[in-house]
């Protein structure tokens, strides 16, 4: 009765490891995010890439550490609902960008 036990403690306490893991990094990548923001000497543009790089980053993070997805065989129906979504909105946003880039064209 004792090993089972041991063996739910020990799952329970890589779950607390794992959630540290991701909080930390999470607090991490907003404070780079914040530090790109702030400082005034750095160019927009560099601004720009830092922060949509740190929201990537901060995405996986959360997709990895708190939503669990990782590349296992009992998460890839996760996955592939999580890329189609991805690709339904890259159409919706992408198409509404397109459009709205091009209205002055199409109104003349």
């Amino acid at each position: 009765m004792s090993n089972s036990n041991n063996g739910a403690t020990e799952t329970s306490h890589s779950s607390y490891k794992s959630y540290i893991t991701g909080f930390i990094l999470a607090i991490v990548f907003t404070l780079i995010s914040f530090a790109f923001v702030m400082i005034e000497q750095v160019p927009r543009k560099v601004a720009f890439i830092g922060l949509s790089i740190a929201a990537l980053l901060q995405m996986l993070v959360h997709l990895r550490y708190f939503l669990h997805l990782d590349n296992s065989s009992k998460q890839r129906w996760n996955i592939v609902f999580l890329a189609f979504t991805a690709v339904l909105v890259f159409i919706f946003v992408g198409g509404t960008i397109w459009v709205m880039f091009t209205l002055n064209s199409r109104m003349m």
